[in-house]
């Protein structure tokens, strides 16, 4: 079967970073919470002053662009239907796999806990032998390595200008990868810029990261004819 690859890269999801465990900030956030600091979601929304010195500050701390964009690959037909794989890589360099079977939650406050307890743990659920979602420490490259993808398409408003049903032709061949940038300002790192084969864009000013996977996905059903359906 036909798998269309989809990641989520340098995605700003990561747990509070010991440089600011202990500002002010951090430490009443987590309290309230009945957490350590070091066991909470960074979050530029409740962290912004304890991130003003933070080395990449402005690609870090939007937990909020990962939750929206997992709850529209999940929920979508190309993946109900088999044909999707979806990865988070993070800023940290640690990737998620998700298990398309995952039902994300939908309030935003139980996808903050759950995701706290997958970067504490490893895992979700901590005891399965099937977890939903589990993490390993990989670079880009070990992911690329790791999944024996032969062709990268980085999607950036910096690329060739091209539909989504073009980036789509490729995404559907089996070597290939769609890179998403999984944060709000700034650009790729150089690695991710090394392991690309192509970059593309399928719109010539900044998208945000949610719309851009809905727009592949959508263009991937409309390839796979996933909507094709034959009445008796």
């Amino acid at each position: 079967m036909v798998k269309v690859r989809i990641v989520l890269v340098e995605s700003a999801l990561e747990l509070v970073p010991r440089e600011i465990i202990n500002h002010p900030a951090v430490v009443k956030n987590a309290r309230r919470r009945g957490k350590r600091p070091s066991e909470v979601l960074l979050d530029v929304s409740i962290h912004y002053a304890a991130m003003k010195n933070l080395p990449n500050r402005f690609k870090r701390g939007r937990p909020d662009i990962v939750h929206i964009s997992l709850l529209n690959a999940l929920s979508s037909p190309l993946n109900i239907e088999g044909y999707l794989e979806f990865y988070i890589h993070t800023i940290q360099d640690q990737v998620i796999f998700v298990n398309p079977k995952m039902r994300p939650p939908r309030d935003y406050r139980r996808f903050i806990g759950l995701m706290e307890q997958l970067l504490v743990t490893g895992k979700v659920p901590p005891d399965s032998d099937e977890p939903l979602m589990y993490i390993k420490t990989l670079t880009v490259k070990d992911l690329v390595k790791k999944l024996n993808i032969k062709h990268v398409i980085l999607l950036s408003e910096k690329g060739e200008l091209v539909t989504p049903d073009e980036v789509a032709s490729l995404a559907i061949r089996g070597d290939t990868a769609i890179f998403i940038g999984g944060f709000a300002h700034g650009d790729f790192g150089r690695e991710v810029y090394e392991v690309a084969s192509d970059i593309l864009a399928i719109y010539p000013k900044p998208l945000d990261a949610w719309i851009v996977v809905s727009r592949i996905i959508e263009a991937c059903e409309r390839k796979l004819k996933v909507y094709s359906f034959r009445l008796e």
